[in-house]
C-alpha cells in the first residue's frame, strides 16, 4: 500500500489551488490559536474546504480544546477528520468519536519507547508520531522501526527526505507543514516536489 500524504496548515485560496493540482490525500487546518502563522477561523476554513477537491479529506487540528468548543468548530468548518495534538485522554477521544461520528487522529510526541507504548493502545482511529507541535524537527526514527501499528509520520519532513522516510519506516501517511513553506507560507513548488518525491519512493 502506498504511503499517503497530508499537507497541513493551509490558510489561503492559493494553497487550496496547489493541493487540488497535486492531490495529497489529506489537508490540515489549524484551529489552535497558539499557532500564530497557521491558525484559521472556522468560518474561513469552511470556505477553503468548500473549494477543496472531494477526493481530499480535510483535517481539523486541535490542541487541548474544550470539548464543546471542538464540536462547534468541527461543525462550523465541516472538517472530515479531527486531529488532537495536546494531552487529550482516552475518554476525550471516545467522546469526540461518539458525538461527531468522525475519525480521530491522536498525535504523540516521540521521546522514548514509553510514548510509543501509549500510542500503540490509543483508541484513536489513527495515530501520529511527531517530534512536537510544529517544531519542524525530526525525532529519532530508529525508535519506530519495528512499530506494530499504522501511523502518520510528522516532524522535520521536507521534499528532500520524503522518499527516505518512506523507505525507512513505511508510514501510513507523511504529514508536512513547515517543510513545504518559504518565509512562513505554503510554497506550491515545494508541495509539488514533496508529493512527487513521496509518490516515487
Amino acid at each position: 500500500m502506498s504511503t499517503k500524504i497530508k499537507i497541513c496548515g493551509l490558510t489561503r485560496p492559493c494553497d487550496i489551488e496547489a493541493v487540488n493540482r497535486y492531490m495529497p490525500e489529506y489537508c490540515g487546518f489549524v484551529f489552535w490559536k497558539g499557532s500564530k502563522k497557521r491558525y484559521i477561523k472556522p468560518e474561513d476554513a469552511a470556505e477553503l474546504i468548500g473549494m477543496l477537491s472531494p477526493d481530499i479529506k480535510s483535517v481539523g487540528v486541535f490542541l487541548d480544546e474544550p470539548t464543546e468548543d471542538l464540536i462547534s468548530i468541527a461543525e462550523v468548518s465541516n472538517v472530515d477528520i479531527i486531529q488532537l495534538h495536546g494531552s487529550e485522554d482516552e475518554a476525550y477521544i471516545r467522546e469526540v468519536q461518539t458525538r461527531l461520528a468522525r475519525p480521530v487522529i491522536k498525535a504523540f510526541k516521540v521521546k522514548s519507547r514509553e510514548d510509543l507504548e501509549k500510542a500503540l493502545v490509543s483508541p484513536a482511529d489513527h495515530i501520529m508520531l511527531d517530534s512536537g507541535a510544529g517544531t519542524g524537527r525530526m525525532f529519532c526514527w530508529e525508535l519506530v522501526r519495528d512499530f506494530k501499528r499504522d501511523f502518520f509520520l510528522a516532524g522535520g519532513l521536507d521534499p528532500d527526505n520524503a522518499k527516505e522516510a518512506i523507505a525507512e519506516l513505511d508510514p501510513f501517511c507523511l504529514d508536512v507543514s513547515s517543510g513545504v513553506e518559504t518565509d512562513g507560507v505554503k510554497d506550491e513548488d515545494k508541495i509539488r516536489r514533496f508529493i512527487a518525491n513521496a509518490r516515487n519512493a
